[in-house]
């Protein structure tokens, strides 16, 4: 006798139902809480997408500065903020 898949999906099903049952309402309840939240960002994207779209100023552009860089150890003695390297 051959295994096919639905064969296959029935005893993953009963395997679930004998074993996990007590967790399935918790398993459930996340993964609809994941989906929720993977909806509302995918919506708050094409939201924040669509508004880039219309307004094309650059007036939002910021300004960074590099803070605690390696060049800057020439001015503080060799001393920096940046924490030694453990790459071999």
């Amino acid at each position: 006798m051959r295994l096919e898949g639905w064969h296959l999906i029935i005893i993953i099903v009963l395997a679930l139902v004998l074993f996990a049952a007590p967790k399935l309402p918790s398993m459930a309840r996340s993964i609809g809480q994941s989906m929720r939240i993977f909806k509302s960002e995918v919506r708050e994207m094409k939201k924040d997408g669509s508004s880039e779209k219309d307004t094309p100023d650059a007036s939002d552009a910021v300004e960074g500065k590099v803070v605690g860089h390696p060049d800057a150890k020439a001015k503080n003695n060799g001393e920096t903020d940046v924490p030694p390297s453990n790459r071999v």
